[in-house]
């Protein structure tokens, strides 16, 4: 089993290096799981306060508040790694590869390395690119919380096209899983 879970900023490229790596690795014949971090929220923003789960109208400011005020700071600070982990421990027997696309804070990726040693940490780099947060959205603890996080496998930077990111999904596969191509 492997996990690839990818950081980034908001609009970094993080869901289209997941989608990357899974046409790779789904080309190569593994069962790959698509998994989030944010699953829990984005369901109760959708069963509960009426989102209807399309990008362009995501309530970020519901999210954000709902995952870190009330969740992390209310609840308990390990409620969502903790989820990913049981779903993990779950779905690891149906699936060979798990990619996590969504990961906010450093917290997330060591309560994942400390239970498995298959991890294979991404940063998201897209240099020269403005989201379209607002200016207090993206001084968010979700937004920041990785800012100072080193320990990554890899840095992949967003500056080319969907085939380059797709050259580079195929090269970290290759280091990572060995290349059966």
């Amino acid at each position: 089993m492997n996990i690839f879970m990818i950081s980034g900023k908001a609009r970094s490229g993080k869901d289209t290096f997941g989608d990357a790596l899974e046409s790779v690795l789904v080309s190569r014949n593994y069962k790959v799981c698509r998994l989030g971090v944010g699953t829990y929220i984005k369901f109760y923003a959708q069963k509960y306060f009426g989102w209807d789960g399309r990008e362009e109208t995501k309530p970020r400011e519901l999210l954000q508040m709902l995952g870190t005020e009330v969740i992390r700071k209310k609840i308990d600070p390990k409620f969502h790694v903790n989820r990913l982990i049981e779903d993990i421990k779950v779905l690891s027997n149906f699936f060979d590869v798990f990619i996590i696309s969504d990961v906010r804070e450093p917290l997330e990726i060591e309560e994942v390395k400390n239970i498995y040693d298959c991890v294979t940490t991404i940063k998201m780099i897209r240099p020269n690119f403005e989201n379209e947060l607002t200016s207090e959205q993206r001084k968010h603890y979700t937004e920041v919380a990785m800012d100072n996080y080193s320990d990554y496998s890899y840095e992949v930077v967003n500056d080319k096209d969907i085939s380059s990111l797709s050259l580079v999904a195929t090269r970290i596969i290759d280091e990572v899983m060995g290349n059966e191509s």
